[in-house]
């Protein structure tokens, strides 16, 4: 199972200033190409012991400050980054031959900031936050749904739900980003922004 990437690469004089920048490229492109969500995103995490794990969630935003995704904060990935707030981002582009690989340390965001974002989720995606303690052990689907079933009479459509106090975002500030780039013959181009004291300085990786 081979895929044969383009000839088209990636050059130093081709990026952006910083990775940000670069990065709202690269995305707007995903997005134009018809990727099916090209926001979802791969984060790991590790926890005390330095044992990893991944899931995919959904990038709700960025800026110069970091990535921002929601979740649980007593889930596995909001455990792990309570004890150690290293993590790595990939954004896994197979359709256009490309990844951008972010590493980086991550930090609840303020919950001002988290009600914001929560009143603009659909109905049953606030009481799914809600329903699911999420990477815990339940004895059933029914006993889930009953739950959901419990606060949809709590908070019927078009009423108010309060963000859980148990759920909110995460910033994570970038240390380094990587932007790959497939190319022919297995030489593809990998360039990555690092942050410095002076800035951010770029190098270029063996692929």
């Amino acid at each position: 199972m081979r895929a044969l990437y383009r000839a088209e690469g990636l050059s130093e004089d081709d990026l952006a200033a910083d990775p940000y920048e670069q990065f709202a490229l690269w995305f707007g492109q995903a997005a134009e190409s018809g990727l099916h969500e090209p926001n979802a995103m791969v984060v790991s995490t590790a926890d005390a012991d330095g044992r990893p794990s991944s899931r995919t969630v959904l990038l709700k935003r960025y800026d110069a400050r970091g990535f921002v995704f929601f979740t649980h904060h007593g889930s596995r990935k909001g455990r792990e980054i309570a004890e150690n707030p290293h993590v790595a981002l990939l954004f896994p582009w197979h359709g256009i031959a490309r990844q951008v690989i972010v590493g980086g340390t991550a930090q609840r965001i303020g919950r001002d900031e988290t009600a914001a974002y929560f009143r603009t989720r659909p109905h049953g995606s606030q009481l799914g936050a809600w329903a699911s303690e999420q990477s815990s052990r339940v004895a059933s689907r029914a006993e889930l749904d009953r739950t959901y079933a419990e606060l949809a009479a709590r908070y019927p459509e078009g009423e108010d739900v309060p963000a859980p106090p148990h759920w909110g975002g995460y910033r994570v500030a970038a240390e380094t980003v990587e932007f790959w780039q497939g190319r022919e013959n297995r030489l593809h181009d990998r360039l990555r922004y690092v942050r410095t004291a002076a800035g951010w300085a770029v190098e270029r990786l063996c692929p």
